[in-house]
Order: structure tokens, then sequence, then C-alpha cells
């Protein structure tokens, strides 16, 4: 499916591995130069040159931290001008929420708010300028379906849902959407991660944690990253210029309401 991407520039933050990478390889396969992000810049370096060989696009590694004072700036001067801008970041451990002090909390919401905020507010006016701007934020199932011990992390991403919404509504007459993508259960270093010390904390293998975790799932299985990315490139699509202020839950059904 021709996504009428060719030529478009698109950034995409934490793709050095999981979803994020998904996503920039999709959107390297629809035709666009891609800059990815990380901190450990020998992992950027291989994945750029591993996603270059698979679709054959321009792929620009930017190793920077975007917890910095200037790490979003430093990442969006990589390119002359940025058409698509994936927001993504990883979540906070999960903790009981009495563990969560002042700093775990002011770094939670700026990690998860703060800064993809503050990204948005650096590319959206050239994009209203040049009549086209696709913003995708990552966000996650928790946002509709909260989890304990994901507290921080489902309120800070809350939150930036509920402040990106307003924005939306007032840049899409000139073909700039802001939606978000709400991953599940995927199979990623992040989720086998929290499977592990799931594991640890009750004692048991970390194949019984999945088998509970799949059994949960009414598709019985875990998604994979290249199904999030094609479903990012969908909404990053020229033709997806009607789409915007949305949240598009990923999870194989495993959320029960229909709202």
């Amino acid at each position: 499916m021709d996504l009428g991407l060719v030529g478009r520039t698109a950034v995409v933050c934490a793709s050095s591995q999981g979803l994020g990478r998904a996503c920039a390889t999709e959107l390297a396969r629809a035709g666009c130069t891609v800059v990815i992000n990380g901190r450990d810049g020998g992992k950027l370096e291989r994945t750029a040159e591993e996603i270059r060989q698979e679709t054959g696009a321009t792929v620009i590694p930017v190793a920077v931290d975007l917890g910095t004072p200037d790490g979003p700036e430093r990442l969006v001067a990589a390119v002359p001008t940025v058409d698509i801008l994936v927001n993504n970041n990883g979540g906070p451990p999960p903790r009981d929420f009495r563990q969560v002090d002042e700093e775990a909390l002011l770094a939670g919401v700026r990690a998860n708010m703060a800064t993809p905020i503050r990204l948005v507010q650096l590319v959206v006016d050239g994009m209203v300028e040049r009549r086209f701007g696709r913003i995708v934020n990552i966000t996650s199932g928790s946002v509709k379906q909260p989890l304990p011990g994901l507290d921080l992390s489902s309120g800070a991403r809350v939150g930036l849902t509920g402040f990106l919404a307003g924005v939306a509504r007032t840049v899409v007459h000139a073909n700039v959407t802001i939606n978000f993508l709400l991953p599940g259960s995927f199979d990623t270093p992040r989720m086998q991660s929290i499977q592990e010390g799931a594991a640890r904390q009750q004692g048991v293998d970390v194949d019984v944690i999945a088998e509970h975790v799949r059994e949960g799932i009414p598709a019985k299985r875990f998604g994979t990253p290249a199904e999030f990315g094609a479903a990012c490139a969908f909404l990053c699509a020229a033709s997806s210029g009607f789409i915007t202020g949305q949240s598009l839950l990923i999870d194989g059904g495993a959320y029960p309401g229909i709202l």
C-alpha cells in the first residue's frame, strides 16, 4: 500500500529497539528519511545500518538523551524540516505508588509528558506552514485500563493525551494530525523486563508469568513490533488527514470495554 510518504522526513524518538524501532522501520519502508534516536551511540548506529539494509532508506542516527535541557532541540536539528514526529519513551519502572517520591514523580512527568510536548512545540508550526504534519504519540494501554504499579506511567501519559487532544483540534485545518497509539502486551525488551521483575517478586519462572499474561489476552498471544509499526505508518499516511485526536488501542482484545 502506497502511504504517500515518499520524500517525507520522520523523527522517531527512542527507536534503537522495540516499538520505536518498528515505527522507524515502517516509515523508512514507506519512503521516508528517518531520524532515529537513543542514548547508546553504538547500538543506535547498528540499528540505523540494519534499517538501511532492510529498506534502502536514508537513516540518520542521533544519540541524545531527550531528558537533557537541550535534548529535544538537538534531535530535531538533525534535519532541515520534520514532517512526521513519533513521540516515544520508556515508562518508569513498576513500583507501589507509596514509593513514588517527588523526584521520581517529576522525572516521570518530564519523560512521558513534558518532553513529548516540547518536541511537538518545536515542530508543529513548521508543519502548519507546509500544510502537512503527522504526530503520533506512543502512550500505553494503561491510559484506558490503569494497572497497579504503573500509576506514574499511566498518570503522565494520560496528562500528555489530555494536553495534546486539545492541541490536535487547533492544527488539523492545516492537515496536521496528532494521534495516540496505546500498546498492550507486545513482545519487546520492556515487557520482558517487567515480566522478569514479576517473576522474581513471585518466586516463579518467567515463563509462568508470560503464560498467565497470554491467557488474559483474547488473541492468546503477544503483539509483534511489526504489527505496531504498521499501525503507526497508517496514522502517518497522506490519506489519514481526517483522523486526529484519537487513541488507538492495540492489545489483542484485552481491554474489555467499548469506549
